[in-house]
């Protein structure tokens, strides 16, 4: 067996031993390449939740073991690659937090094969504003509306309008956001100490670079479903988080609000 496959075959067993799997065959191409490293297990019980419940305030990497990576990925531009990104979970089990804009209809394109992941508890969701405005530089009133139509947004597409996370577009925030996106619900303001790079379009070297510097444990790496060349290095990556030992997580596997 040559080296690039047995390191895809131990990222699909890392990915797997993290949680439960996602549902198989609810997509189709254009991500068949990685079809077959982790075979469905829906018996296989889903990870509970974490125990921990979400800060208030901001947070911009894991508490915890130091084998746990969490891969949030924003925006949503490209309705085909937010279609990789949930194949890629699909096949392989990987866990996700994505950070939509409602305003991209990829999330609606998408919503039959997303939903089932969120809801099992493989896919988390945050909050990232509907419209992607820089908020400090809009009024109160202004803030408070493009936080609560995304969250109506996520709660009518995907059954996640609960969730604690809000990560400000750009990453601009200050304390009168922090509190307008806590009064909306959303206490938890997700930043990143990592980054693959591409709120640009990069080469895939560029990306993996990147990724080689930035994926590391506790790692809240932010990524983005806009440019199509982090499609072409899934596999590259899975087999990087299997070198590296990383276990990938969602938010929600770490912190959970309390029932």
């Amino acid at each position: 067996m040559d080296r690039r496959r047995l390191l895809l075959l131990t990222a699909a067993g890392v990915l797997g031993a993290t949680v439960g799997r996602g549902t198989a065959g609810l997509v189709e191409e254009p991500a068949t390449r990685h079809r077959g490293l982790l075979q469905p297990a829906a018996a296989t019980p889903v990870q509970p939740p974490g125990t921990m419940p979400p800060p208030v305030g901001v947070v911009d990497q894991l508490p915890g073991a130091a084998d746990r990576i969490a891969l949030t990925i924003d925006d949503g531009v490209s309705s085909e690659v937010v279609e990789a990104f949930t194949t890629l979970a699909t096949e392989t089990g990987l866990r996700l937090t994505l950070f939509p804009n409602g305003c991209y209809r990829s999330w609606t394109d998408n919503a039959r094969a997303l939903r089932p992941l969120v809801e099992s508890g493989q896919v988390a969701m945050g909050n990232h504003t509907f419209s992607h405005p820089d908020l400090c530089t809009i009024d109160d009133a202004a803030v408070a509306e493009d936080i609560s139509a995304n969250r109506r947004f996520l709660a009518d597409t995907f059954g996640a309008g609960e969730t604690p996370f809000f990560r400000p577009p750009y990453g601009s925030h200050d304390a009168r956001v922090d509190r307008i996106a806590a009064d909306c619900g959303h206490p938890t303001v997700v930043m990143w100490n990592g980054t693959l790079g591409d709120d640009r379009l990069l080469t895939p070297d560029q990306l993996m670079a990147s990724a080689r510097r930035w994926f590391a444990g506790r790692s809240i790496t932010i990524g983005h479903a806009n440019h199509p060349t982090v499609t072409t290095v899934f596999d590259q990556l899975l087999a990087l988080l299997a070198e590296r030992a990383l276990e990938s997580v969602t938010l929600a596997d770490v912190w959970a609000a309390p029932r």
